[in-house]
């Protein structure tokens, strides 16, 4: 009796420490450092929204995070080939992903949006851009989308995402159509801007986790709930977007 009471003990003892072994392994996570303000390098220490969400999911489930840095298109691969559990950077579900890969849910609504100066009260919803001067990134699909939906808007063409803000500042175009997170991050920075709470498209970000790894899946759905929960993620939006950005 007293040795079956002494394997039980050692048997409890190692299941238990078989378990916080198992709690502390490290989640690999892909990630393209290259993207502001979602994620991005800043004095060679990686930052930014997804970053912080990231540190935020891990506290939540208990475990550490080891990022490796890649380019956009290897991160799927990488996790299909167990190198990496997810991708945590900004990359959009699409059928074509859920093909290979589950994703969470999403946590971040992105897409096309309107920018405007603050308190132009001419253009208040997506419609009001028509026959108005709005500024678009050459190559971009922002283009083939005012092209195809929005035909009498008098396109303002640049070359990069700087000469298209600046031309709403200098009052050579009435608008910006450009990617949600870069929008918001302007408004906030320079305050001189606001982003239209209707999007013209809508795009979500979630996060990629191999099908070998259905609990992990959970495991993020529920820390990201919680996140929601207790006030965190709000605080993540406000600290990168501004007050009121959704």
């Amino acid at each position: 009796m007293i040795f079956r009471s002494l394997l039980l003990g050692t048997s409890l003892t190692l299941a238990l420490f078989s378990g916080a072994t198992q709690a502390a392994d490290p989640i690999r996570v892909a990630i393209d450092p290259t993207f502001p303000p979602m994620e991005y390098m800043n004095n060679h220490q990686r930052t930014g929204f997804d970053i912080d969400l990231a540190e935020a999911l891990a506290k939540k489930i208990g475990r550490p995070l080891v990022y490796t840095d890649m380019d956009f298109k290897a991160m799927i691969p990488s996790v299909l080939s167990g190198r990496q559990d997810i991708v945590l950077s900004a990359i959009y579900i699409t059928d074509d992903r859920k093909k290979v890969v589950d994703f969470t849910d999403p946590y971040f609504t992105a897409g096309l949006v309107v920018m405007v100066k603050k308190g132009d009260k001419r253009i208040t919803s997506p419609k009001d851009i028509a026959g108005k001067r709005v500024a678009v990134q050459v190559g971009t699909k922002s283009v083939n989308l005012l092209t195809e939906q929005y035909p009498t808007v008098q396109r303002v063409e640049v070359e990069k995402n700087e000469e298209m803000f600046n031309s709403l500042e200098a009052g050579r175009a009435d608008a910006v159509v450009s990617g949600k997170p870069a929008a918001l991050l302007y408004s906030k920075t320079r305050g001189t801007t606001e982003v239209l709470s209707e999007p013209l498209t809508q795009e979500d970000y979630g996060i990629a986790v191999s099908k070998k790894e259905p609990e992990l899946r959970q495991q993020l759905n529920a820390a990201l709930k919680a996140v929601r929960a207790d006030g965190t993620y709000d605080a993540l939006m406000t600290k990168w977007f501004g007050a009121g950005a959704k």
